[in-house]
């Protein structure tokens, strides 16, 4: 009875003990992950003509029109406050 009870505890817990390690020891061993690129690359694929040029381009065109959206935004939230102002509301 008393082996059963130990099996019962020990298996779980060298199981639990194993997957601790293995992911102790991953997360130690890999540096953090970077997406920043070099400065210029994308101009450089942007002149080449190649896929990544394309992606680059629209890259670029994304946050143009983030900026314009933003600005446009911008100028609502003041022209409803003047509205709200001429109406009272």
């Amino acid at each position: 009875m008393p082996r059963k009870i130990v099996a019962r505890i020990a298996v779980p817990a060298l199981l639990f003990a194993a997957f601790t390690l293995g992911y102790m020891c991953g997360s130690v061993g890999l540096p953090p992950a970077s997406a920043q690129l070099p400065e210029g690359l994308l101009d450089k694929a942007g002149q080449a003509g190649t896929p990544l040029a394309a992606a680059s381009q629209l890259g670029s065109s994304i946050t143009d029109m983030e900026q314009h959206v933003h600005g446009l935004q911008k100028n609502l939230d003041t022209l409803k406050k003047i509205q709200s102002a001429l109406t009272g509301k």
